[in-house]
């Protein structure tokens, strides 16, 4: 399937979200205000300078060393459009925008597709004449968080490293970001505010990284890229409240995330150990466990058109307990129920070339 499949194209009027990956009840209605306010402000030209300011005060870093964007995925296409890589290598699975603006830009792409049980990165699998690299921290959609070490051995000299931070915030404390990382050559965090505050349809990000790097990216947009609205959201976001407000969110993620897991039936596989806001399942059959979720009423993120997996791998967001006992009990009733003609899942090879 194509790259430019996304979990939001398995939603449907009636259906519990659990395809995609926003942290639900989101925006809070303080946020909700700041953006009304804004809107008042529309009439004027965005003002970047508060917005750039406060993203860089919350990371330790100089106002110049913040890229603002429209979402995370306007990054990544700066990315494919500022640079001209010799050998841009891409680490799977993991989100495929990146993958995909660098091919739409003519650039080839090599794959460093992870390995099960754990699919974890190990530095000297990449290539070391690729003078690109991509990968994300936690992984979209194993939800596996790589060690900040392991990561920071990619960077070097020659060689721009594009992490995709998008989900770091739903990790307690962060303890393996990069972000405030200013001695690593080449290094590019991308964050979002997308996941932990509701805001995918405001299309607001950034992207951490030096200097010289950031201005090269940001020549390639237009004028004006970020609105009135979302600049406002960067700086509220970022503010120390609400960044203590998005601490609290990790905590109460992690403890919901076990909820979910405790309540899997037995005959599901969770792929990993995962520390974000989704977990990926393996499942006998998956094509027609995820249409029958979907017939009881749930949509799932199906698993195939990530490089590496295949339909019997489903992403499921984490959500309220509730929730997720309510959705393990219709998981396990179907998976008691087999059609005739369905198999029983095949062993996780250990490797998936």
């Amino acid at each position: 399937m194509s790259l430019d499949f996304h979990g939001d194209a398995e939603l449907a009027p009636g259906l519990t979200d659990l395809a995609v990956n926003v942290r639900a009840g989101t925006p809070p209605a303080w946020l909700r205000e700041v953006l009304h306010r804004a809107v008042d402000d529309a009439a004027a030209y965005p003002d970047a300078a508060p917005a750039r300011a406060a993203v860089a005060a919350a990371h330790g870093r100089p106002p110049e060393e913040v890229l603002l964007a429209a979402g995370a995925a306007e990054v990544f296409v700066l990315v494919a459009r500022a640079l001209a890589p010799r050998r841009a290598v891409v680490v799977h699975p993991s989100f495929t925008e990146p993958e995909a603006a660098l091919r739409a830009a003519g650039h080839p792409v090599e794959r460093l597709v992870l390995h099960a049980p754990g699919y974890r990165l190990d530095p000297a699998a990449v290539p070391a004449d690729a003078d690109l690299v991509v990968l994300g921290n936690p992984t979209n959609p194993t939800s596996v968080l790589h060690p900040a070490a392991a990561v920071a051995a990619l960077a070097r000299p020659g060689r721009v490293l594009v992490v995709d931070e998008a989900f770091a915030d739903t990790v307690p404390g962060e303890p393996e970001s990069l972000a405030g990382r200013r001695d690593l050559p080449g290094l590019l965090v991308v964050r979002s505010l997308t996941k932990t505050w509701g805001l995918a349809g405001l299309r607001v990000g950034y992207a951490l990284g030096p200097a010289d790097l950031v201005a090269a990216l940001g020549a390639a947009q237009p004028h004006w890229p970020v609105s009135t609205p979302a600049l406002a959201a960067l700086t509220a976001c970022t503010a120390p409240a609400a960044r203590a407000e998005a601490a609290e969110a990790a905590d109460e993620l992690a403890a919901h995330r076990a909820a979910l897991l405790t309540a899997l039936p037995a005959a599901v596989s969770v792929v990993g150990s995962p520390r974000s806001s989704f977990v990926l399942l393996r499942v006998p059959d998956g094509e027609r466990v995820r249409e029958q979720l979907r017939a009881r009423g749930w949509a799932v993120r199906r698993g195939e058109t990530f490089p590496g997996l295949d339909a019997d791998h489903l992403r499921v967001a984490v959500r309220d307990p509730g929730t997720s006992r309510a959705f393990a009990a219709d998981l396990a009733a179907i998976l008691d129920r087999p059609s005739p003609t369905s198999r029983t899942a095949p062993p996780v090879p250990e490797e998936i070339r």
